[in-house]
């Protein structure tokens, strides 16, 4: 699709903001990349996500999109070719799941051994290797969910 303009606000930080850049990339579609300082908001941020303020936010010919799974959703919807999910419905709910799980388990655990100290902190650090364990079993040796 020639002539589309596709900017990305994201920030380098966010497993959010990442996993946009990632399905960009992986369906080949170029972009533009606006870095977000997320305590001094841009007044381009607070203008396509007025509700949430908050990243990452697709761009897409003007028209703003935001929440990563909607961004993820609208991204594999937009351009067909290098498809991010299976075909087959109920692997693509497995897929869906495991995004689930990282986002709900694996996440805040990861994010919460850095803000965290004490025992609150060896806790957390202890569910977040056992969400890990969890998922690394699940993908064994694929490289992606569905392969």
């Amino acid at each position: 699709m020639t002539g589309e303009k596709v900017k990305l606000l994201g920030n380098w930080a966010s497993p959010s903001a990442l996993r946009i850049h990632w399905a960009l990339k992986l369906k080949g579609i170029e972009y533009d990349y606006q870095e977000e300082d997320l305590p001094n908001k841009s007044p381009l941020l607070l203008q396509y996500n007025p509700v949430h303020k908050k990243i990452p936010v697709l761009v897409h010919n003007g028209k703003p999109i935001a929440e990563s799974l909607v961004i993820l959703e609208y991204i594999e919807e937009t351009w067909k070719h290098n498809p991010l999910l299976p075909e087959d419905p109920y692997e693509r709910a497995k897929v869906r799941f495991w995004a689930k799980f990282v986002d709900d388990k694996c996440v805040p655990g990861i994010f919460g051994t850095f803000v965290k100290v004490g025992e609150e902190q060896q806790k957390i650090a202890k569910e977040a290797r056992e969400n890990l364990k969890i998922l690394e079993g699940e993908l064994g040796k694929k490289h992606f969910f569905g392969d």
